[in-house]
């Protein structure tokens, strides 16, 4: 996680009281925390929120929904604690979770409590080119590799076979961001309405059920010192679906990152960075999937962020967002809608 942020004590900190925390804590999990906690906000987030707790010896993270306008579904800290604590014995890494709170009483909505793991989510292109592009190239491809590995496991056996509902799933999918785009809708968009129809009508087969991360980035993963990736986060959206959306997305971040768009990291740009052709063939070969029907999940993935960019600015313009760079983000959602409307008609 990031390392920006200040400490704080009770009625300081938006979303979190420490000191119900700690007598919450002290009850669900006797003995984890050795006294009072405190707190901060964890710089970086633009969804759910992400703290640094401690007791003044040990440390953890803990994740709540953001404030005000919360769509529904699209905040589940219960899915992201079950998702992470089934796949704690797989070859995907995740921090271990310690408790889950789903009484929204105790600091005013649902929570959990994990481990903290020491790791870095690179997020500009700057930071990766302190690496070296050798070392930028191996993070990329084990990037890959760990998404393969997430759509390799059988979620049936890791006890995730209720976990979603995969039978028409994409379908679904363009039927959710839709309703989603129209709660939070600020402004007359005519290219999302576009791309939807076009979504709407060329929806392929879906690829065989897997666990879908939802939102797998660089920067949704925290890389150690040594480069390896010690762990996947931010699961809010995981599901059982078509993987081949999060392969997706990923092609999305990678495009958007290299144009330099405002509020998309550009972490992606940086010298190493894998090719979309080697992040597709790479992915092939240890995945085993075929991705022959890519251009539409890229189109879905276009049309999901944007949403999701358009909900961070509806927050941002009613004053609901926590921490700072959110002006900027209802600037990418008509490129990204475009790129979307792009890449079916070149398909078609």
């Amino acid at each position: 996680m990031s390392e920006q942020g200040d400490q704080t004590s009770a009625g300081e900190l938006p979303g979190l009281d420490p000191e119900r925390l700690t007598a919450w804590l002290n009850e669900v999990r006797p003995g984890l925390a050795a006294g009072a906690l405190s707190g901060r906000l964890i710089a970086g987030g633009r969804s759910n929120l992400t703290y640094e707790i401690t007791d003044g010896h040990s440390t953890w993270i803990l994740r709540r929904p953001p404030l005000g306008h919360v769509l529904a579904t699209a905040h589940d800290m219960t899915r992201e604690y079950r998702v992470m604590a089934a796949l704690a014995d797989t070859d995907v890494p995740v921090p271990e979770v310690f408790a889950l709170c789903e009484d929204p009483e105790v600091i005013g909505a649902p929570f959990y409590v994990m481990e903290r793991i020491i790791g870095t989510p690179y997020r500009t292109a700057a930071e990766l080119e302190s690496l070296g592009t050798e070392r930028t190239r191996a993070i990329s491809t084990e990037l890959i590799d760990t998404l393969a590995a997430l759509h390799r496991v059988d979620p049936a056996a890791i006890g995730l076979a209720e976990f979603g509902r995969p039978e028409g799933f994409l379908e679904r999918q363009v039927r959710r961001w839709k309703k989603q785009l129209d709660a939070s809708r600020t402004r007359e968009l005519p290219a999302a309405d576009e791309l939807h129809d076009l979504l709407t009508k060329h929806l392929p087969v879906q690829s065989n059920t897997g666990i879908v991360h939802g939102d797998y980035r660089l920067d949704n993963v925290l890389v150690d010192a040594d480069g390896h990736i010690a762990a996947v986060i931010d699961w809010e959206m995981a599901t059982l679906g078509d993987p081949l959306t999060d392969v997706g997305l990923l092609l999305v971040y990678l495009r958007m990152g290299a144009l330099g768009l405002p509020g998309i990291n550009d972490a992606t740009a940086a010298p190493g960075q894998l090719s979309e052709s080697e992040v597709r063939e790479r992915y092939s070969e240890r995945s085993g999937r075929d991705i022959s029907h890519i251009a539409f999940h890229t189109a879905l993935a276009s049309f999901k962020l944007a949403v999701i960019c358009e909900g961070i600015h509806f927050r941002h313009l009613n004053g609901q967002t926590v921490g700072e760079g959110f002006e900027t983000i209802g600037g990418t959602v008509e490129p990204l809608l475009q790129a979307g409307i792009t890449a079916l008609q070149e398909d078609h």
